[in-house]
């Protein structure tokens, strides 16, 4: 199986960061638990180009929460998959929800 020639530099930054936490103020918010294994499946049969979205935790203010990967539209998005990250916003943290760059 090809993958999309995105999935390889994607799935490097998603490894990297996967682990990564910052800590809060007056405590620490959980670490992001390690990105699961997914089995990219072939593409729907479409007229639409269509881009691996690859699975990623999400923070829901309480805790994590898995979204398995998914095609989606080509249009509208970047290249580059970028998972969710904690970003210091004066003297508190913020959840950055993955996104495409």
């Amino acid at each position: 199986m090809t993958l999309p020639r995105f999935a390889l530099p994607a799935l490097g930054l998603l490894l990297a960061l996967g682990g990564c936490a910052a800590p809060g103020t007056g405590g620490s918010y959980p670490p992001v638990p390690p990105p699961r294994a997914e089995t990219i499946p072939k593409p729907p049969v479409t007229a639409t180009p269509l881009l691996w979205e690859p699975g990623h935790w999400n923070w829901t203010g309480a805790g994590y929460v898995w979204h398995p990967g998914r095609y989606v539209p080509r249009d509208g998005h970047g290249n580059m998959f970028m998972p969710g990250w904690w970003r210091l916003d004066g003297t508190s943290y913020e959840w950055v929800p993955p996104h495409w760059l």
